[in-house]
């Protein structure tokens, strides 16, 4: 007698050997998208200052519209900075929402394993306690 299917615990576990290395996968893509944008974040910011410092430069002849001109360019980099921080915040926080999210699918997982793990084992411990007693039982036997 079976209190598990033992075919169906071994078709379970096979899904979650699969399933795990799916689930790092999706971590590392999220991880390259976290890089990825970050990374444009910054050729963006660069992009602006450049444009700010060109700006700058075509307006040099004048004093006063260089003065202008220098504020444009401060502020358009502070305009990129500020956005930088903006998608890396962004970025870490669907990353670091989407690896909790994959922490406790693979917690589910193991706690899963370990349940079918410890009733395998129990179950096996009462069958060989169940055949020790058959065994010694005819002995004593009248």
């Amino acid at each position: 007698m079976r209190l598990v299917d033992a075919d169906r615990c071994f078709q379970l576990i096979d899904q979650m050997v699969l399933a795990i290395p799916e689930e790092i996968k999706k971590a590392q893509r999220i991880q390259q998208e976290h890089d990825r944008i970050i990374k444009q974040a910054e050729e963006d910011a660069e992009h602006l200052k450049e444009l700010a410092r060109q700006e700058a430069a075509s307006l040099a002849d004048d004093t006063a519209v260089m003065s202008i001109a220098q504020s444009r360019a401060q502020a358009l980099e502070e305009r990129a900075r500020r956005e930088v921080e903006r998608m890396r915040a962004e970025a870490d926080a669907y990353s670091l929402d989407t690896l909790i999210r994959l922490r406790e699918e693979i917690d589910h997982i193991a706690t899963v394993v370990s349940n079918g793990v410890h009733k395998l084992e129990a179950e096996r411990t009462a069958r060989n306690a169940s055949s020790a007693n058959a065994v010694s039982e005819p002995e004593s036997a009248p």
